[in-house]
Parts: C-alpha cells; sequence; structure tokens
C-alpha cells in the first residue's frame, strides 16, 4: 500500500496499484493524452491560490489564466469538436480555478462551438477570436427567462432594405442575465440568442453573432451592467441589453434548421420553432458533459485533499494517551471510502455518456441520440449534486484547515453551485429526462423473485445488487406510470404533477444503474491486468463498485421486501456487507486517491497557522 509521502511528483511514475487504477480512469474516452496536457496546466505555479485579491483583480487574473490556457488548447476550431477533450478541460481547471472553468468553457464550446456547428460564411472574420484578442462569450438567458429559455424576448428583425437585421432588448426583463460581457480581458463578440423576426412572422429563436464591447467599452447600441458579485470564484456577470443595434446579414447563424433565402422566407427541416430553437442551441449538451466534469474534478481532488489531510494529521486516541492520524478512526475514514466509491461511479459514468455522445455525434448509435442526450443531462445532475456531498463532507473532515481558500477546498462547495445550475438547472434537466424516460421506456417488468439474488446482494455481489437496483428502477417507473394514468384528463401539468415525485425516483435509479454498468464494463475491460505482488489488479475496483452499490439498494431495501425480491435476514446483512468493504477498502484510500493523478502540491493543505506566523501583519 502506496503512502501519501510516497505519491510521486508531476513527471515521476506512480506505484503498481495507483498506476494502474489511474489507466482505468482516465483510459476512456480522451484517453490519457487527452488528459495530460490540462494536468500539466495545472501544475504550474501561475495557477497556485494568488491571496486575497480584489474582485477585479480576481477577474482579470482569470482572463490571464485563460490566455495561458489556451497554450495547451491550441487551435480552438479543434478543441471546440472534440468533446472528450472539452469535457477533460473542465476536469482539470475547475481543480484549481472555477471561474477559469466558467470563462474557458464559454469561450470554447458555447461560442466557438456554436459557431462552428452552424454554417460557414467567408465574411465572418474571426481570426482575433481564435488569438483570444477578443474574447468569446455566449448570451442565451434572459432576466425573465431562464429554464424558459425557449420564450426568450430578445429580437433580431429582418431588414430588407439594409439586408440585415436590427437586434434589441424590448424590456427590461429581456436583457441577457449573466454573461461575462464587461470590459475585462479585452473586447467581447458574442453569441447572441434572438427571435428572428421575418416579414412579420417569427420564425423562432436563432443565434447571431454580435461585436460587443471594443478597446473603449460597449459598442454603439449595446449596454452592459455589472451584476453583484455572486458566490465562488467571481466572474464579470453582466445585464446586457441591445437597442436597434444594426447587425449584417452574415452574423444570422444558419443551418438545417433554418437557412433565411433573399427574399427573406426561411426554408427550415422543422415546422416547430421549439425544434429549431434545441437545434440551434445544440452546445448545450457539450456544456451539460463539461459540467458534470467540473463535478467529478472537484469530488476526486478534494478526496485526494482530505485523504492526504486525514493521513497526516495527528489525534488523540480514545484513551487521550496516545496521537494517532485521523485515519485510526473509523467514523472518520468510513465517510471519506464512502465518497471514494462515489466518486469512482461518477468518472465511469461520466466517460460512458461522453463516449455514447460522441458515437451518436459521429452517427454510430443507429438513431439513438436522443437517449445519448439524455444520458447526457442524467449525468450532469446526478454528478454534480453527488460532487457537492462530496466536497461538503471533504471539506467538514478537514476541520477548520479546509475553512481558508488556500488549502484549495473552502472554494469547491460554492464553485459546484455555479455548476448545478449552469447549462439548465439541475432540477428542471431532471424533470425533463424523467418524463422523457417514462415515455420512452414505459412502464417497467421487473422480474420475479429470486431468493439466490436476494442471498448473493446480502453478500455484496455487485451484479446481484445491480439487478436489485434494476428491479426497483422498474417497480418505480411502473408506479409513475401507473399514476400518470389514473390522474384526471384535461390538465397535463396537473397528470404530471400527480406523478413527477415517483418519476424522479426512478429516473435516480436509472442513474445508479447506468453508474453501475459503467463501473463494471471499466472493471470488465481490464479483467486479465495483474500487478506485481498485488493479484488481480481488478480486486479493488470490484470492491468498491460493491460499496457503492450497497450504499445506493439500502434506502429501496423495505419495498424490495415488500414485493418479496429481498428477505428481511438479507437486508440486514446489507449493513453489515457495507461495513466489511469500509474496513477493507480503508487502508487503500491512499492508493485509489493517488490513482486520481493530482500534482502533489494539489492534495495537500498548507499548514495556515505557520503561513501566519511567517507573513507579518501589513
Amino acid at each position: 500500500m502506496t503512502t501519501v509521502d510516497e505519491i510521486p511528483v508531476a513527471g515521476e511514475p506512480l506505484p503498481p496499484v495507483p498506476a494502474f487504477l489511474r489507466e482505468v480512469l482516465f483510459e476512456e474516452p480522451a484517453g490519457r493524452a487527452g488528459h495530460d496536457g490540462w494536468r500539466a496546466l495545472i501544475a504550474d505555479g501561475a495557477f497556485d491560490y494568488c491571496g486575497d485579491l480584489s474582485e477585479r483583480r480576481s477577474v482579470e487574473r482569470t482572463y490571464e489564466r485563460l490566455r495561458l490556457l489556451s497554450g495547451t488548447a491550441g487551435d480552438p476550431r479543434a478543441l471546440a469538436a472534440d468533446a472528450a477533450r472539452l469535457a477533460a478541460m473542465h476536469e482539470w481547471t475547475a481543480v484549481v480555478d472555477g471561474s477559469l472553468a466558467t470563462v474557458a468553457g464559454i469561450h470554447y464550446n458555447l461560442f466557438w462551438g456554436s459557431v462552428l456547428d452552424h454554417d460557414p460564411d467567408p465574411a465572418r472574420e474571426l481570426e482575433r477570436e481564435a488569438a483570444l484578442e477578443r474574447i468569446g462569450t455566449f448570451l442565451c438567458t434572459e432576466a425573465d427567462h431562464g429554464n424558459d429559455a425557449a420564450a426568450l424576448e430578445t429580437t433580431a428583425v429582418h431588414d430588407p432594405a439594409a439586408g440585415g437585421f436590427v437586434l434589441t432588448t424590448p424590456h427590461p426583463g429581456a436583457a441577457k442575465f449573466m454573461p461575462n460581457t464587461s470590459a475585462a480581458g479585452g473586447p467581447k463578440t458574442a453569441v447572441v440568442a434572438a427571435r428572428l423576426i421575418s416579414d412579420g412572422t417569427d420564425q423562432g429563436v436563432f443565434l447571431f453573432l454580435v461585436r460587443l464591447t471594443d478597446a473603449h467599452g460597449p459598442r454603439p447600441g449595446v449596454s452592459v451592467q455589472a451584476l453583484p458579485r455572486r458566490t465562488g470564484t467571481p466572474v464579470d456577470h453582466c445585464l446586457t441589453s441591445f437597442d436597434h443595434l444594426p447587425l449584417p446579414r452574415h452574423a444570422l447563424l444558419q443551418g438545417p434548421h433554418g437557412r433565411l433565402t433573399a427574399d427573406g422566407g426561411l426554408v427550415s427541416r422543422y415546422g416547430s420553432r421549439r425544434r429549431r430553437f434545441l437545434h440551434a442551441i445544440h452546445r448545450v449538451t457539450t456544456g451539460k458533459l463539461c459540467m458534470s466534469a467540473c463535478g467529478v474534478g472537484g469530488a476526486r481532488a478534494a478526496l485526494a485533499i482530505a485523504v492526504a489531510y486525514a493521513t497526516e494529521r495527528r489525534t488523540s486516541d480514545l484513551t487521550g494517551r496516545r496521537r494517532v492520524p485521523l485515519t485510526a478512526h473509523r467514523s472518520h475514514l468510513d465517510r471519506l471510502t464512502r465518497a471514494t466509491a462515489t466518486a469512482y461511479a461518477m468518472t465511469f459514468l461520466h466517460r460512458a455518456a461522453t463516449a455514447a455522445w460522441i458515437a451518436a455525434q459521429a452517427g454510430e448509435g443507429h438513431g439513438e441520440e436522443a437517449e445519448a442526450e439524455r444520458l447526457v443531462a442524467v449525468t450532469k445532475a446526478w454528478n454534480t449534486w453527488r460532487a457537492r456531498e462530496i466536497v461538503l463532507e471533504c471539506r467538514e473532515r478537514c476541520g477548520a484547515h479546509g475553512l481558508f481558500p488556500a488549502a484549495g477546498l473552502a472554494e469547491f462547495p460554492l464553485n459546484i453551485e455555479g455548476a448545478i445550475t449552469a447549462e439548465g438547472d439541475n432540477l428542471t434537466v431532471w424533470v425533463k429526462a424523467a418524463a422523457e424516460r417514462l415515455t420512452a421506456a414505459g412502464p417497467g417488468g421487473a422480474p420475479a423473485p429470486d431468493p439466490a439474488r436476494s442471498a448473493a446482494a446480502a453478500a455484496g455481489d455487485p451484479s446481484a445488487l445491480r439487478d436489485l437496483m434494476a428491479v426497483r428502477e422498474a417497480q418505480l417507473r411502473t408506479e409513475a406510470a401507473a399514476l400518470l394514468r389514473a390522474a384526471p384528463p384535461g390538465d397535463p401539468l396537473g397528470r404530471w404533477n400527480t406523478a413527477a415525485a415517483t418519476a424522479m425516483q426512478a429516473l435516480d435509479a436509472y442513474a445508479v444503474l447506468a453508474a453501475a454498468d459503467a463501473f463494471t464494463a471499466a472493471t470488465a475491460r481490464h479483467e486479465d491486468a495483474r500487478l506485481p505482488g498485488h493479484g488481480p489488479g481488478t480486486g479493488l475496483l470490484r470492491e468498491l463498485c460493491a460499496l457503492f452499490l450497497l450504499e445506493q439498494i439500502r434506502p429501496h431495501a423495505a419495498e424490495l421486501i415488500a414485493s418479496g425480491h429481498l428477505t428481511p435476514q438479507d437486508a440486514a446483512a446489507l449493513r453489515a456487507a457495507a461495513e466489511q468493504r469500509c474496513a477493507a477498502l480503508g487502508p487503500h484510500l491512499p492508493d485509489l486517491t493517488a490513482a486520481f493523478d493530482l500534482p502533489r502540491h494539489r492534495t495537500h493543505l498548507p499548514h495556515v497557522a505557520t503561513q501566519a506566523r511567517v507573513q507579518p501583519l501589513p
């Protein structure tokens, strides 16, 4: 077993066990090469904590770091086209700077990705944006329209005489809410979502390329007002409005969802304005993957810090006569062990969702794009919710030392809140996915009770535990479908409200199943691997997966007992099985978290008291 002090610095090889686990964690779909550059980037001292900066200076530093990041990013067009590498960028930058992850994601994914996903136009000149002389941003949400962005009210009226459009914010509620549009970082260019009005007809929401600011500030017709500082690391969030801003014809981003003819008519593959809007903002799905990546990266980093702290920090034993590490206390260690099992499951789920989305976009999913998009949405919500739980647990396990921003942990809980809300508020995403899943899959068909499966689950067999979770997911789906059918007709929202809670419980079980399947598949790919002196390399992974599933199945024990799928005796044994795995896995936590491959100085809490002694008061 590796101790924390034996974990190598960047560039040194890991010992066999964490090296093996690292390969499993980072093999798919970006591969190690898709992660190594970002890992090296955050190891640079330029990304260290910089002390108590003013909000303005902190925002400026974020854009300075964005330009440093561009060296690793390379051609923005290539990065925007690579969903796995984009997600990996968020996975690592979230470890050191939440605001950097935000502005980098906006620039490379939402701005560049949206431009590249539409028809090219030689009249657009974007070389300054490619060189980061101008920074890309994305304006969709409005003050009055967040999760109902399809109803946004900013208009772009086609002007046949001039050949372009007139962009207008009709009232204060239609102001674009929270984009990073201030003068910080230099001039900005935006992709703006607006309602296309052609010949008096509302054609739905399209995207427009707009130069917002130059060296002197907002351009004529553009108004930018700074918003109050939000929680987490600061970003230059603003309200942005347009006062009859003229746009050239090439500003309209066109594609199969809509192309404007010379006489102002629209040619579209979709008759529905809502479908045109969803096509236009297609990049938001990749953005969901990026938010999931922020959660995965932050959770793993928090665990690496908390495990290192627990290994090094000494406290009294129960007699008060002996000093022992925090890891000697199971009350402390087991919480981190359970969280680590969840973090592995989160990572594998994220990898599976990324691979499914890439395959669907490449046409390899045989028409399963809708299912891949739903999996991405579920992954984003489930992973960021779990990340919040983990980073809060880790902060608490580090006591007062975890409260100081210099420690690297204090800002994680606040930054993950941004990921929970970005690219679709989690609850709204969850509700939509639950309804789609219920409609697409229909009522569940649970198998008959099986005493052998019950006994195997009680012993902690991952396959039996997974099958029990599948039983419970099918039960919940059946219950939700029955509630929907029994609700009075004529009130769609009222009918959905009757079934929503149960449908969302079914979706949570679906997410757990997807994570367990991804965990099992990753383990199976390395089943034949053997480590010198350690036997099969997958033993720890199987035990971690078992612990993850034991923790997930226990809240459903009563319903499984009632339906005959779990005997009372076997249900009572689930807790003991989980405790046994915690006891067995706890000593391996340094190995399990060393596999996260963070640079050493990112996993050690600075001794704040020592820092205070060497820094004179102002």
